[in-house]
């Protein structure tokens, strides 16, 4: 098979499976402690990563400079991103998590606009961030009776701290890159990140009625460490070896669509009209943050993401957890 056909195929593989972990994280915390569950997910995926990223090459660094970066962007990533992303949807629908989880292309524009000096915004930039915020607002428009529960409110804060958190370790990963087996260097940032959920796991979580046999959120946690994580990341990387950045990016307008229809059919999670048409403003919204920003860095000779492709990094869920 030629390497182009398997790339393509790599680039439908996380489009879809990428978006099926909303639901697979939503069944997991309806049966164990959120950040408990995110510890043991990460971790063992960290384990075989590490091995993977051994195994592809022996040079690895382990300096104290390096394990406090990778520290660092886990606890980001990792940590607050996906940690928080599993806290919340025990409380807050896979679907509408996986929306405001897509609004992380235009966190991440935000922040480089706070933090880069020569960043500006320009029409389609501002235009874009109206639509991503407006399409947030109709997700509430279309939950008005959530809006008197303290725990869906804070799940949806959550959420957006995740998106933030994710967005900033990204930007980081990026700023700060280290060529040494990026592999091995990914799978650091998921044990780091577990590490640091298993520390806040007793703080956070209840371990009342905890029963570890739950069959199908055990399975489920097995799904998402073999086919969300593993096997994904895997293919997330293949993808982006043999196909332009551009292109692999169209994986983040889809896992949303994916996420918003498997909660319908397998949670009987609600798809109303508002549903349908807050995923389209915010997907047009970070289609024009995203071709604004490209566009104004295209004319000004700014570079600080590599590609310049902002919806090319991974969401929270994505790359190092999950999605």
């Amino acid at each position: 098979m030629p390497s182009k056909t398997k790339a393509y195929l790599a680039l439908i593989y996380i489009a879809i499976i990428w978006g099926t972990t909303y639901l697979a994280i939503r069944v997991c915390v309806e049966h164990y402690p959120p950040f408990l569950f995110a510890a043991v997910r990460q971790v063992i995926s960290a384990a075989i990563i590490l091995t993977l990223g051994y195994a592809v090459s022996k040079e690895v660094d382990l300096s104290a400079k390096n394990l406090k970066q990778q520290a660092l962007v886990g606890f980001l990533l990792i940590t607050l991103g996906n940690g928080l992303v599993s806290w919340s949807e025990k409380y807050v629908t896979s679907g509408v998590a996986a929306l405001i989880c897509s609004m992380m292309p235009i966190s991440t524009v935000i922040i480089n606009l706070i933090t880069v000096k020569g960043e500006k915004l320009n029409l389609q930039i501002l235009l874009g961030l109206f639509l991503g915020f407006a399409g947030v607002a109709l997700i509430f428009r279309d939950n008005l009776s959530e809006l008197a529960n303290p725990s869906y409110l804070l799940g949806i804060g959550c959420l957006l701290v995740a998106t933030s958190s994710w967005a900033y370790g990204s930007i980081l990963n990026k700023r700060r890159p280290n060529k040494i087996n990026p592999v091995f260097n990914s799978g650091l940032q998921l044990l780091f990140g577990g590490i640091f959920l298993f520390i806040g796991s007793p703080f956070i979580d209840s371990y009342d009625n905890l029963v570890l046999w739950q069959p199908e959120a055990f399975w489920s946690l097995i799904y998402l460490i073999i086919f969300g994580s593993v096997i994904a990341y895997t293919a997330y990387m293949y993808a982006l070896k043999e196909l332009p950045v551009g292109l692999v990016s169209i994986y983040a307008y889809i896992n949303p669509l994916v996420a918003v229809i498997l909660g319908y059919f397998l949670k009987d999670e609600p798809l109303t009209w508002f549903t349908a048409l807050s995923f389209t403003v915010i997907m047009l919204g970070v289609f024009l943050v995203n071709s604004g920003y490209r566009k104004q860095h295209k004319t000004s000779g700014i570079k600080d993401l590599g590609d310049n492709e902002i919806t090319a990094l991974p969401q929270p869920q994505s790359s190092y957890s999950k999605n």
